[in-house]
Formats: C-alpha cells, structure tokens, sequence
C-alpha cells in the first residue's frame, strides 16, 4: 500500500511538472507572438515613415525663419552681440543668430549704425567688409592709455609702406610678384607685416609650385580707418609711372655699382 502510494504521489507529481512545462511553453509561445507582432508593428511604422519622408510635402526645403524686429530691439540685439563675442561678427553670423535674412539685416545694419554711432557715447559700431565690431572712439585714445596698456604701434617705414601698398592694391599677390615690382627681396617685409597683422595669407596659387597668396586683414582696415577696400583712395596712374621709373633707376644704380 505504501508503495502505491508513493507511485501515486510520484505520477501526481510527474502530471503537475508535465502541466507547468505545458504552460510554460503556451507562456513562451504567446510571448514570442507578441514580439512578433510588436516587431512587425514597428517595421510597418517605420515603413510608412519612410514612405512619408519620401512625399513631395516632406522633400521640399523647409523655409527659413525670417523674423520681424523694430529697430530699436535690433540695435540693442546687435550690440549685446558684438560685446559678448568682443571681435568682428560677420553678418552671416548675426543673421543666423537673429533668424534674420541676410539681404533684409544687411539692409537693415545701414540704420543701426547711423543710430548707434550718432549718440555720445565711448564706443561705435565699425563695419569691416560685412562683418561688425564694437571699437572705443578715437577721441578717447588719451584717456584708455593711462588705465590700460598701450597698444604697440606698428613702426611702418618706408619699405614696409611700399610693400604693404603693393598687397593692398594687387592682392591676392604672390611674394615674386611683389617683388617683380618693388625689384628688390620681400621676405623680411612681408614677415614684419604679417607680424603686425596687418598681411596674411590668403590661399596658394594655381600654378606649378603652388606658391602663398597674400593679402590685407581686417586689421588693416581698422588701422586705415576703411570700411573696405572699395573706400582705399585711387592711384594716379601718372605718379604710378613715375614711381616704377624711379624703382628701374633704382634697380639700375644698384647693378652699376
């Protein structure tokens, strides 16, 4: 009897396993036809998103914000701007910063400088071949030297002048270019002045050797107190002869010696 029992406790036990085994794979199952069904749901989506993406609706640029500010706001926008980045600002980068149009802030900044420079205040708005920066007025220069450092002066001589006028005029010019013209070397003069900022390289030639282009920097502009080089004073073309005589005298004097 109690042998039977224990083979009746054992098959009880046998059918219990057997069930939790057979629920557990219905378990399993459902669980993996869920996934299944999750899966194929979220490709079905992404799917008909992509195919969304694809209309004509959805591949078309988006159009560009194009804000409305009075000039007032503008003014102070703008110089909020300039004194938080303290260099020139480009008017790309204002525009992008403003949600503003390019051609429209451009147009605009006409009216903000006349409004910003014509009060009496230590700073004006300066505009540097479409970029902006804030400069102390020169009226002030006295007054800035005895409680900041005083800015060092770049010494100009007369060869510095000469070629520094060469690159301003011609460029983007190459170093054997400006001295085919001034007939003498230019290494040292072109180093002083790229020391002083005021030259900088610009790109390299198309040409066999691929020699530097130089040309003018913004620093140029502010020291020359110009806007562009559109603003630069034309050369006559009499004294212009007259100065490559006096360079072929020159030349010519040197090599008889």
């Amino acid at each position: 009897m109690k042998r039977m029992r224990q083979d009746e406790d054992k098959t009880g036990m046998d059918k219990i396993k057997e069930n939790e085994a057979a629920y557990n794979l219905k378990e399993y199952d459902s669980d993996k036809s869920n996934e299944e069904d999750v899966s194929r749901t979220v490709q079905a989506d992404l799917s008909d998103a992509g195919e969304q993406d694809m209309t004509p609706e959805n591949t078309e640029k988006q159009p560009v914000t194009d804000k409305e500010y009075s000039t007032e706001y503008l003014v102070s926008a703008v110089e909020a701007i300039l004194f938080s980045i303290g260099e020139s600002v480009s008017v790309d980068r204002l525009a992008k910063a403003l949600e503003m149009e390019i051609k429209k802030l451009s147009k605009q900044m006409e009216e903000v400088l006349a409004i910003y420079n014509q009060s009496d205040r230590g700073i004006k708005m300066v505009e540097l071949e479409n970029a902006y920066q804030l400069c102390t007025r020169n009226e002030y220069y006295d007054v800035l030297t005895k409680v900041v450092c005083t800015p060092k002066k770049p010494n100009l001589t007369d060869v510095l002048l000469e070629t520094l006028s060469i690159v301003a005029y011609k460029q983007p010019i190459t170093r054997p270019e400006i001295e085919a013209i001034r007939g003498v070397s230019c290494a040292h003069a072109i180093n002083k002045l790229m020391e002083y900022g005021l030259v900088d390289e610009v790109g390299r030639l198309d040409a066999p050797g691929r020699p530097i282009l130089f040309g003018t920097t913004e620093e140029f502009l502010r020291c020359f107190g110009v806007q562009g080089l559109e603003e630069l004073p034309s050369v006559d073309p009499v004294r212009l002869e007259d100065f490559k005589a006096e360079a072929e005298e020159e030349i010519q004097l040197k090599l008889d010696i």
